[in-house]
């Protein structure tokens, strides 16, 4: 009979280590703190004296690097910064059904026609893995499937060192023999994580773990887990429809700053060449209609922004927002308010993103402002423009990065340039209307039909 690993109890507050629970810390006071904890020493089989470390310089560390694995989706090798390394713990989380496990079948489908690919999965039968595998086209007779939720089991398989890469899906559902609680808790996902982040570095074999989501749309269970992998991947958008968006919010090896744009049809998420064109395809130029130049990372992207301005029916105003921050809505509108002369007061304000794309930077403000100011006066653009630009409490427009790189997009689909702000440098950019407030970019742009 196998010996079962030790456990002990440690408080999260004081750190305090004790051999059984209790609801309240002896040594802090706290109440609720204390979580289950495998013993790392038994688990690695160490003694309790320690040993002389080996060491190594750098250069020889990277003289003994491994290849990336690509996977030939570019959208994804780029997000990752290249391709997967080797050894590296990723994690990546999104809403359910907004195609965590589609995505990466796919990708596991590409790399085992290189490399040899283990998809491990606790939450659906080996059968309705080959089902979605057949229909997405994925159903590959070199990609090994597996079903199981213990932690020690894929921990154990991961330690042989046969596959290259290893995707857990996922890791609220797996559980260590060693913990009593239920799987999904604080304990059993912390304790997984470390069981398969050992043996994933000892092998150097690298793993994805799928990650569920709170309501809020945060990672559920421990802020450590974040912390204890390599890569953090979010996958973004509406289940329903519109664009997915797969951003790196962590990423040891490469930049945060990159973003994958897919769409999903019946062959699954299929990345998008040109999504500011998909996105413009059925817009109507009519009042509240600005078209923005964003940034998704690195890649500029044109999207539509919709304001709608209505009289109130009730007592206050109502203010609603999709895609966008609904705080730095009222922010902005209680701007236009101040440093114009538009009142709305005793109006309903509504804006929308089109195409399901959450809008996060600062450089949407004056789109926003422009969109509520032609749907407050019934007026449009007298110009065929992009917008972008950062707006302060005072009204000034602020300089934002990467204008060159909106402008040349802008143009790529017939746009005649930009308005926003000056230049940082003493060189002028060719097609950008600069504007220094923004009650001068609402007189000077905005024209009756």
């Amino acid at each position: 009979m196998p010996k079962k690993n030790k456990s002990n109890f440690v408080c999260n507050n004081c750190g305090s280590i004790s051999s059984s629970w209790s609801g309240k810390c002896l040594q802090c006071g706290e109440w609720n703190t204390i979580t289950e904890q495998i013993d790392t020493l038994s688990v690695a089989g160490s003694s309790s004296t320690g040993r002389i470390l080996s060491s190594q310089t750098l250069n020889q560390s990277i003289k003994s690097d491994n290849k990336r694995l690509v996977s030939g989706i570019k959208e994804i090798d780029d997000v990752l910064g290249g391709g997967i390394v080797a050894g590296s713990i990723n994690l990546i989380a999104g809403q359910p059904g907004i195609g965590k496990s589609t995505i990466l079948l796919q990708l596991a489908n590409k790399i085992a026609s290189q490399e040899a690919t283990l998809y491990i999965s606790g939450e659906e039968s080996a059968h309705q893995i080959g089902l979605r595998a057949k229909r997405l086209g994925a159903a590959s007779n070199k990609l090994n499937i597996v079903t199981s939720n213990s932690a020690d089991d894929i921990a154990a398989t991961i330690a042989e060192g046969n596959t290259k890469l290893v995707i857990v899906d996922s890791i609220q559902t797996l559980s260590c023999s060693a913990i009593s609680s239920a799987a999904g808790t604080v304990s059993q996902i912390t304790n997984s994580t470390q069981l398969i982040t050992m043996a994933a570095k000892k092998s150097d074999t690298a793993v994805i773990i799928v990650g569920h989501v709170t309501k809020e749309g945060y990672i559920a269970g421990p802020k450590v887990l974040e912390h204890a992998v390599d890569v953090v991947l979010q996958l973004e958008g509406d289940r329903y429809g519109g664009f997915k968006l797969l951003r790196a919010i962590k990423n040891r090896f490469g930049s945060t700053s990159e973003t994958g744009i897919f769409e999903m049809n019946e062959s699954g998420l299929q990345p998008v060449k040109n999504p500011s064109a998909a996105l413009l395809s059925e817009r109507q130029v009519s009042d509240g209609s600005i078209v923005l130049a964003t940034m998704e990372g690195t890649r500029p992207l044109l999207v539509e922004v919709q304001a709608l301005v209505n009289r109130t029916s009730y007592g206050y105003p109502k203010r609603a927002a999709s895609g966008f921050d609904l705080n730095r809505l009222n922010l902005l509108i209680a701007m236009l308010e101040r440093r114009s002369k538009l009142k709305l007061a005793e109006y309903d304000v509504y804006i929308n993103i089109v195409g399901g794309i959450q809008i996060k930077e600062p450089a949407a403000d004056l789109a926003i402002c422009l969109a509520i100011g032609s749907a407050a006066k019934g007026l449009q653009l007298n110009k065929n423009l992009v917008v972008f630009g950062e707006i302060g409490l005072s009204g000034e427009v602020r300089h934002v990065p990467y204008m060159e790189r909106r402008l040349e997009e802008s143009k790529k689909l017939g746009f005649e340039g930009a308005i926003g702000p000056r230049s940082s440098g003493s060189k002028k950019i060719a097609g950008l209307n600069s504007v220094t407030d923004v009650r001068s970019s609402l007189n000077q742009f905005l024209d009756k039909d």
